[in-house]
């Protein structure tokens, strides 16, 4: 599902990816961890294509998107949903209107987005909630709505950048419960995350960055990479 070889992603004053080789299989859920500064955003931005490599390759599905075009990025992120940190949602607009726009933006047709909207926050377990202004809702609820966003396209790739880094201990494990049930659903989620108790209590594979280097987790097990 995902292969990296040998990236490389640098900046003016440093490299923040090093010679970094990752092979992620189809269905699997990962963390991608580390301290601060180690690489793990740059990474999932690589990923959904707001960052390019400076070297190596990357292919997602067996399509190699380092030599995409930037008018092909679109068309690689509608099968990949991407939740991040700070939630990015609209607090005027309602629940349902938040998750609509992601199916707005591809053109899906009106049906579609009526059906769609209401079976994903029924999955994140805002059901009822379609009509609620966002900007009242607390930040386990909002991330929920982001979740559901993020999948209403039903996304091959689900990258998640420190889905829990503002929500208190009892929201991110609800969270990562959300994030497990959506991989069961068959969707290869990565998990951008530094909270161990957190990897602890939901153990998958981890991919370990520590200043841009891949230090563990790089296969899955029994795989070469």
């Amino acid at each position: 599902m995902i292969r990296l070889y040998h990236i490389v992603k640098s900046y003016a004053e440093r490299d923040a990816l090093r010679d970094v080789s990752v092979h992620v299989e189809k269905g699997e859920m990962v963390y991608i961890t580390g301290p601060s500064g180690a690489g793990k955003s740059t990474m999932l931005k690589l990923l959904y294509g707001a960052e390019r490599p400076t070297s190596g390759k990357m292919l997602l599905g067996g399509v190699d998107v380092s030599k995409m075009s930037t008018q092909q990025l679109p068309a690689l992120r509608r099968n990949m949903g991407v939740v991040f940190q700070d939630f990015k949602l609209l607090p005027h607009r309602s629940v349902a209107e938040n998750v609509a726009m992601a199916l707005e933006v591809i053109g899906a047709p009106d049906d579609s987005i009526r059906r769609r909207v209401p079976a994903v926050l029924n999955i994140v377990g805002l059901k009822g909630r379609e009509d609620d202004l966002t900007g009242v809702l607390s930040g386990g609820e909002k991330q929920r709505v982001a979740i559901a966003r993020a999948i209403v396209n039903d996304p091959a790739i689900l990258l998640a950048d420190e889905p829990t880094g503002n929500l208190d201990g009892a929201m991110a494990v609800e969270v990562m419960e959300i994030l497990q049930a959506i991989n069961l659903r068959g969707t290869t989620v990565l998990v951008a995350t530094h909270d161990v108790g957190l990897m602890d209590r939901f153990p998958y594979r981890k991919l370990r960055f520590v200043d841009g280097r891949l230090v563990g987790g790089a296969a899955p097990k029994g795989g070469r990479g």
